[in-house]
């Protein structure tokens, strides 16, 4: 694919800022997947504009993380932080700033491609208003998210419908998972151009250290067996699953060194703060202190020997439309244990790089933890096949690949030629 130094690209995530820290509140996945997106597309020769709003009036309006790519931080309410749902009242303002910035730049972008369903309204705007053509990452379905929440926000009838819009109007929808495909012709519209392209990781950072150094580096015991989480501290990450879960395999193994790690970053006097303090609280009325370690937010350099030190890193969510979290523990060499939901049923072959089991079952958890830590030699070889499975299915290289093919078939197809061909769909 060849680009021209007009080929600017428009990656949206209002809510997602690519350019902050990972591992707070609203700063996982999705800030990963635009960051690198928008840093391996601009390897290939694309322009690439990353926009997303002031979360702090402190924050640089525009980091340049390499010669084609910066991320663009607009004004759209007040500069500080808000819950997703309550971003979307000021969609409209965002909308504003992004044209006005086209405008005082000088900038025609050649494509959008939003990110969530919030950018997705942005996207859908920017497509009535420049006839542009317009790629679309949910991230999280709605549809889905609500069948395991107790309590459903008032927004989501609004979320519902933009999505459905998304679907039947954007010039194509990336879906990171077979599964994630499923879910919207089942769940969403029969209508709209599906393609599936997964998600990636940095395959040269995760594997650059291995099983003994990073212990070494960390000051972790050869003989301390190490369970590893990493995540936000969100009720739906299902952490409560998990340390109910080693609760009770230490019982079972009363003389083995243990110890669970739950890292994350954490704000007090916000839900992802009111729920680690939760989380903290089950870990000492279970008696787990001395082998419980909450290392906080775990900076990119360290990460890597976090995820190569663990036994087994194990991902409770009730729902995860991809998950980075798995691709980044298999590219380590190490065993996943995850729910069996949603493109975690992608990532992780149940029985070739770890095991599935059904969400919020502790049993289940303990007895598959338990099943790869007693096997060593099935451990090893579990590990050898998430390594060679993460390089053959899921670099940043290859993804951007993927997305670089079908911009430009999206860029050189007439937009009505497109929308016309999706109404016969």
């Amino acid at each position: 694919m060849n680009t021209t130094a007009n080929d600017h690209i428009a990656l949206i995530s209002v809510h997602g800022d690519p350019a902050v820290d990972i591992g707070g509140e609203e700063a996982g996945g999705q800030n990963v997947y635009v960051r690198q997106v928008g840093e391996a597309l601009a390897q290939q020769g694309w322009q690439v504009d990353m926009f997303t709003r002031f979360a702090d009036a402190n924050q640089q309006r525009i980091v340049q993380h390499q010669p084609n790519c910066r991320t663009i931080r607009l004004t759209a309410g007040p500069a500080e932080f808000i819950p997703r749902h309550d971003i979307f009242g000021y969609g409209g303002n965002f909308v504003e700033e992004l044209l006005k910035f086209c405008h005082n730049e000088g900038i025609q972008y050649s494509l959008c491609h939003t990110n969530y369903w919030i950018s997705g309204w942005v996207g859908l705007e920017l497509k009535k208003r420049l006839s542009l053509p317009m790629v679309h990452t949910y991230h999280s379905l709605g549809v889905v998210k609500y069948q395991s929440v107790e309590k459903i926000p008032p927004i989501a009838s609004t979320r519902l419908e933009i999505e459905k819009d998304c679907l039947e109007t954007a010039d194509c929808i990336v879906a990171t998972s077979p599964q994630e495909k499923e879910y919207m012709r089942e769940l969403v519209s029969t209508q709209g151009n599906i393609e599936i392209i997964p998600c990636g990781t940095d395959i040269n950072r995760f594997g650059s250290i291995n099983y003994r150094n990073a212990r070494t580096h960390l000051g972790i015991a050869p003989e301390t067996t190490v369970i590893f989480y990493i995540g936000r501290f969100d009720e739906r990450k299902g952490i409560e699953t998990l340390v109910r879960a080693v609760g009770a395999l230490k019982l079972r193994r009363e003389e083995t060194p243990l110890q669970l790690v739950l890292g994350g970053g954490s704000h007090p006097n916000k839900p992802d703060g009111a729920e680690r303090q939760r989380i903290e609280g089950m870990v000492t009325e279970l008696g787990m202190e001395s082998f419980t370690h909450f290392p906080g937010r775990i900076d990119d350099g360290e990460l890597s020997a976090y995820y190569a030190a663990a036994d087994v890193c194990v991902v409770p969510s009730h729902y995860e439309p991809f998950g980075l979290v798995p691709i980044e523990a298999m590219a380590s060499g190490t065993p996943v244990v995850a729910s069996n939901v949603g493109g975690l049923q992608y990532t992780v072959v149940s029985e070739q790089t770890g095991l599935l089991v059904p969400p919020k079952d502790v049993e289940s958890f303990r007895q598959a933890i338990d099943r790869i830590l007693s096997h060593p030699e099935w451990r090893a070889q579990l590990s050898v096949n998430a390594r060679k499975r993460v390089e053959e299915k899921f670099s940043w290289e290859g993804v951007a690949a993927q997305l670089s093919e079908l911009y430009a078939q999206l860029i050189s197809e007439p937009v009505a030629s497109i929308n016309q061909a999706q109404a016969n769909v």
